[in-house]
């Protein structure tokens, strides 16, 4: 190889788990082929964006970073810039054309081929790959990630994809249509984390509720948990995102079957209003959520539950919004997500009619934030007084003294302790709440006289 082409790489990140997951398994492939991970953008010959377009705020952070490496470059002109990841796959030419800088464009689908698109841009060939349906058998061709000491929770991608066609959303453009890994592959994977100290494991997907039906023969999602469930050394097991649509009667008995299934699910909602919601293509009702909501508590009284919502969607009237202020109020969310709707190019809604004003938006948002404040820190009250079993995670950031880590239903929780029990749990009494954390002391049993 020669010594004179960029080695040095590295990856920003920007969005969900998956970018996240995906950026590792990068890595992973890259150190492969021999190249090394610079610690900084600066130190790099190679600067990778994983890049997210869910929401245009994302977006226009990706083109903020791009305006600051197009300065970089031009001290380095050596210097190789990639963008990939949802943004890349959505907007490429808009790329190419509006940031000269960049050098190789690479789409969800196609990681694998990074090196040789590296190659390539190295000997002056600017490349774009962003097939989306191009690999289906993509982390098959991946390296596992490598997973550092102490770490003690990680992600696993089981499937990509959504056919759900929200009319909002733009991941079925961008990740493709519905596939899953085969339950051994994702097996195997969970076993090589749990044999380098992982005892955590969060399951990816856009709509992990539809795991498995695109394999011969299929599988139900709730089967592979429980296959998952058996394995030793595993002390806890989470799943995003929930398609409400596809919450099956079967995955709601886990939370009350699978003993390392914690208690908590995202269901995101969107809207409150029927009518919005089948303007979204939700395929539901608010009453039909609520129904899915009942039986999980039924199911698993404890159980925490999240959420997303949209507010100012095409059309939404005064009426619609005070159906979903209400029905959050009924709900009592855990936390939720809230964001305000905006336009993505190439979805249904951005050709609808009835855009909301910014301003009205922005209140609307405002006051959903503020309703929920007091919902979540309603919620986390409830458990002064109780004992967690805290999994910490590492240093707390309030305070260098104290460990993070989480319950079983993905409260934060901050705690004096040790810094070796870092990746173990313990039980924690919970003495103070807040809106989006817990704190508590290390629980210590009494002795019987």
């Amino acid at each position: 190889m020669d010594a004179n082409k960029p080695r040095r790489y590295h990856i920003k990140t920007f969005g969900c788990q998956m970018n996240e997951y995906d950026s590792d398994r990068v890595a992973a492939l890259l150190e492969e082929h021999h190249f090394t991970r610079a610690e900084s953008a600066q130190s790099a010959d190679i600067i990778l964006l994983n890049t997210c377009s869910v929401r245009q705020k994302a977006a226009d952070k990706i083109y903020s970073e791009l305006g600051r490496l197009k300065k970089l470059k031009r001290d380095n002109p050596r210097l190789l810039i990639g963008v990939g990841g949802c943004l890349a796959q959505h907007e490429p030419a808009r790329l190419l054309k509006q940031f000269p800088c960049i050098d190789l464009i690479f789409g969800t689908q196609a990681l694998a081929r990074l090196p040789g698109l590296l190659h390539a841009a190295a000997a002056g060939t600017r490349s774009v790959d962003v097939d989306p349906d191009a690999c289906r058998t993509m982390y098959a061709r991946l390296p596992r990630p490598v997973i550092g000491p102490g770490r003690t929770s990680a992600f696993v991608s089981i499937m990509q994809g959504c056919n759900n066609y929200c009319t909002y959303c733009i991941v079925p453009y961008v990740r493709g249509t519905e596939w899953s890994r085969t339950p051994d592959e994702v097996l195997e994977e969970v076993r090589l984390l749990i044999d380098s100290g992982v005892r955590d494991i969060t399951l990816l997907g856009q709509n992990v509720n539809s795991y498995g039906k695109t394999l011969s023969p299929p599988i139900a999602f709730a089967e592979l948990l429980g296959r998952l469930n058996s394995l030793a050394g595993l002390a806890r097991l989470r799943f995003i995102t929930s398609h409400p649509r596809d919450l099956s009667d079967g995955l709601i008995a886990c939370f009350a079957g699978l003993d390392k299934l914690c208690e908590h699910i995202h269901l995101p909602l969107q809207s409150g209003s029927d009518r919005i919601l089948q303007a979204m293509n939700r395929s539901y009702t608010a009453a039909q959520y609520g129904a899915l909501i009942d039986k999980l508590r039924a199911a698993r009284p404890d159980i925490s539950i999240t959420s997303d919502i949209i507010v100012g969607f095409p059309g939404e009237t005064e009426q619609d919004f005070i159906n979903t202020r209400d029905f959050i109020a009924r709900i009592g969310f855990d936390d939720l997500f809230i964001f305000h709707y905006t336009d993505r190019e190439g979805t249904r809604a951005c050709r609808m009619p009835g855009k909301i004003d910014y301003a009205v938006k922005i209140q609307r948002l405002r006051e959903l934030n503020a309703l929920q404040r007091g919902i979540s820190r309603q919620r986390n009250e409830l458990l002064v007084g109780s004992i967690q079993e805290v999994l910490f995670e590492g240093p707390s950031s309030r305070n260098s003294a104290n460990l993070a880590g989480r319950t079983r239903s993905n409260k934060v929780v901050n705690c004096p302790a040790r810094q070796d029990m870092q990746g173990r749990t313990a039980p924690v009494l919970i003495e103070k709440a807040g809106i989006h954390s817990l704190s508590g002391t290390l629980f210590q049993e009494q002795d019987s006289p």
